[in-house]
């Protein structure tokens, strides 16, 4: 089964004058429909990688390559268009938009390619809605909604384009331990039933227990890779 990211030979430096590499020479690759963490701690360069698996940053040198396209040689409309049909993001903040509902919300990265929603694809927002247990707070606004209840609503967003990715970075890190564990029920649920590829970054080390593939990034390095 071919890769659905592969990255090859990775060095990230950032400076012009006093340069500070924070990535060195990794080479990592993940499988369709896997369900993977990446750990280390402050500093260790792995929301750095997390940005460059995401197109959301540039190696220095190496190759980068997503659904078998090349992405670090793409200009920034196609990395776009990559990123809005091919992956979906999940951050320890929700970033919803607080002048829409739940549900406006979750439809927006759909809006930004399509002007009218179709129904199919309305009821695809109301089954996430459904599956991230927010039914019943679907029309509320986002500043009417618990912290937990917005970052089920932040999932829901990212899977609304159907994404074969899921690139998730610390997304309980502002949540008690009991919305942590129903927030990590539902992305591994998403994970079996949509075979949605995802990685996650996290503190956590129960969340990271539970994935199976743990990667430790120690001082720009892959120290640890294990599988389950």
């Amino acid at each position: 089964m071919a890769n659905i990211i592969e990255l090859k030979q990775i060095t990230k430096v950032y400076g012009e004058k006093i340069k500070t590499q924070v990535l060195f020479d990794i080479n990592l690759s993940f499988e369709p429909s896997s369900f993977n963490s990446i750990i280390g701690e402050s500093g260790s360069g792995k929301s750095t990688l997390l940005n460059i698996i995401g197109t959301l940053d540039k190696p220095t040198t190496g190759e980068v390559y997503i659904d078998n396209e090349r992405t670090d040689t793409l200009s920034k409309i196609d990395l776009a268009k990559l990123r809005n049909q091919t992956m979906g993001f999940i951050f320890q903040f929700h970033y919803l938009l607080p002048e829409f509902t739940a549900k406006e919300n979750v439809l927006m990265p759909y809006k930004i390619y399509n002007y009218k929603v179709p129904k199919e694809i309305d009821e695809w927002a109301d089954e996430l809605l459904n599956l991230t247990g927010l039914t019943k707070v679907a029309h509320n606004l986002a500043t009417d909604m618990s912290g937990g209840q917005q970052q089920r609503t932040a999932i829901a967003r990212a899977l609304i384009n159907k994404p074969k990715i899921i690139l998730a970075d610390e997304p309980t890190g502002n949540l008690d331990s009991d919305t942590t564990e129903n927030v990590y029920a539902i992305l591994r649920d998403i994970n079996e039933k949509y075979k949605t590829t995802f990685i996650i970054i996290t503190h956590d080390q129960r969340i990271a227990e539970k994935t199976d593939r743990i990667i430790e990034v120690k001082d720009g390095r892959i120290n640890l890779d294990l599988k389950k």
